[in-house]
């Protein structure tokens, strides 16, 4: 039942809502937990996006394989977080990457119609679903961006010079180094190391989130 997760109450897509409320909409509609083994595939790239799938214990990967066999991973998701939000609904509704278990792992499944079901009678449901799609947008779109930096203090301080364009010239960064080694594409001791040369080289001064502009013009510099 859904009231033995009750911190789904943090996944993006219920935030708002108390685990009462989530198990009240859920008793009228369709939905399964399924367990599944260490190693296991979930879902293959390229199966259809007829469901959504949220993590309830353990974790994934979404992995691909590029054109000469190495697998790549792209990220892993943990509890309570949903797996591929953005293409639930659309034309080209498939799943992007294969979906494998990083350990046993429980998920909720629910199927379109039930998703839809749950949407019309719950307005914030709707919103969060809408806002979750919209903020993977809009982190997609940053990483492009960042790609566009071929070194990692390129990145890093295309990243710090759009505090510096609102005035700001000490920060707190909002992220972590892990998330900011998501956004770049880059593993996190590099993002360390990037940071750890720009305060070296006197651009920035670093402790910690902390981050104080020191050299304007020679950030710049690091984007040619």
């Amino acid at each position: 039942m859904i009231h033995d997760y009750p911190f789904l109450e943090k996944s993006p897509l219920f935030r708002g809502l108390t685990i009462e409320e989530i198990n009240s909409a859920f008793s009228d509609v369709h939905y399964q937990v399924k367990k599944y083994s260490k190693g296991q595939m979930v879902v293959s790239a390229g199966d259809k996006v007829d469901r959504l799938l949220i993590v309830l214990s353990g974790s994934v990967k979404g992995e691909m394989i590029d054109f000469s066999g190495k697998t790549i991973k792209i990220e892993d998701i943990n509890p309570p977080m949903p797996l591929a939000v953005a293409f639930l609904f659309g034309k080209s509704n498939t799943f992007p990457v294969n979906i494998i278990t990083n350990e046993d792992s429980e998920l909720l499944v629910i199927p379109k119609e039930s998703i839809l079901k749950l949407f019309q009678e719950n307005k914030m449901m709707l919103l969060n679903f809408l806002n979750a799609i919209s903020n993977r947008s809009q982190f997609l779109s940053q990483k492009i961006k960042f790609l566009n930096f071929t070194t990692i203090k390129g990145k890093i301080a295309n990243y710090l010079l759009q505090y510096a364009s609102q005035g700001m010239l000490e920060v707190v960064l909002d992220k972590s180094q892990n998330e900011l080694a998501e956004l770049f594409g880059v593993t996190r001791p590099s993002v360390g190391r990037g940071i750890r040369d720009l305060h070296n080289e006197g651009l920035i001064e670093a402790n910690g989130k902390k981050i104080k502009l020191i050299d304007i013009q020679g950030l710049k510099e690091c984007l040619k």
